[in-house]
């Protein structure tokens, strides 16, 4: 008897011990798991605001080539007449898909569209596979089966999703997509992040583009730290605009650029007009919400700026 009270207080405790331990591990771990479940659990309670201003494209001009940001990386293009989007994330949360839904960073600010107040979508274009650039769910749910061109080694992804298309391009390979409302050419360039979803699937690639519809071209940075890779589109240019990275550089200063080496890299491939991205929508950096749009008028000249708050329009002249 003496054996079993014995044992079974040495369950309790093992099993006490584990729990906290647990805890302190939860509670101060500096591995990512553990950074993602205090996130998740400070972020419980959080409400999701609404964006101060709404796209509205069912207005845009077929004849011109208009932009809206819908938050993070997202961004709502109509080219002449061909509807793009960018790194497809509409949903109120960023991770990891599950049976009880997606586990990840909760959303800061609202899409400025939800997925149903799309228009139909010819082409998806994906700059790489982390979760806070390709969402199933967004893709899956899309009101139309568009085209769709991401980096190399991307493509098992995204089967079973919808789409009606997938290409991949490596760094210097290009495509031209033909849509029922005309072509659009696409060349893929070398940027500085990675692209394994898991960590582990290193093979997956990551690349920038370079968007062109007559007379028109736009460079698409998606992710990138600081890199001479833009340097070398400048024999191709001048663009249009550059739509660019400017957030979460603290302290992932090796995969993401600063407001500042954003707008240098813009500016030596020669784009005129700047469009900020991946900022102020998931608490991704320490460098906060504002501090990004802060420095990047300090930058560059405000009115070479497309906008500052998610839900802006852009229209090129």
């Amino acid at each position: 008897m003496k054996n079993i009270r014995t044992n079974v207080s040495r369950r309790r405790f093992l099993a006490v011990g584990s729990i906290s331990l647990a805890g302190i591990w939860a509670g101060c771990s500096n591995q990512m798991a553990a950074r993602a479940f205090r996130e998740i659990v400070a972020e419980t309670g959080r409400t999701i605001t609404q964006p101060g201003m709404k796209p509205e494209p069912g207005l845009w001009d077929p004849e011109k080539v208009t932009f809206a940001w819908l938050g993070h990386s997202t961004v709502l293009l109509n080219f002449y007449g061909v509807t793009i989007l960018t790194d497809p994330v509409l949903l109120s949360r960023i991770g990891a898909n599950t049976a009880l839904g997606t586990i990840g960073a909760k959303r800061f600010v609202a899409p400025a569209l939800t997925i149903c107040q799309l228009p139909e979508i010819d082409l998806v274009l994906l700059s790489h596979a982390h979760m806070d650039h390709l969402d199933f769910n967004t893709v899956k749910r899309l009101p139309s089966r568009p085209k769709a061109v991401s980096a190399h080694g991307t493509g098992d992804l995204l089967q079973g999703l919808g789409l009606d298309e997938v290409r991949t391009l490596s760094w210097g390979q290009q495509t031209r997509v033909r849509t029922p409302r005309g072509e659009v050419h696409l060349q893929a360039f070398e940027v500085k992040h990675w692209g394994a979803r898991w960590r582990y699937d290193t093979f997956r690639g990551y690349n920038g583009y370079v968007i062109s519809r007559e007379d028109k071209k736009v460079i698409f940075g998606g992710d990138t730290a600081l890199t001479d890779s833009f340097r070398r589109l400048r024999q191709s240019g001048p663009y249009d605009a550059a739509i660019m990275p400017i957030g979460a550089y603290q302290p992932w200063i090796m995969s993401h650029c600063t407001p500042e080496q954003a707008v240098g890299m813009a500016e030596t491939a020669g784009a005129r007009h700047f469009l900020p991205i991946h900022f102020k929508t998931f608490p991704l950096g320490k460098e906060g919400r504002v501090q990004p749009m802060e420095r990047l008028v300090e930058a560059i000249e405000p009115g070479r700026i497309g906008w500052q708050d998610v839900g802006e329009t852009f229209k090129l002249c």
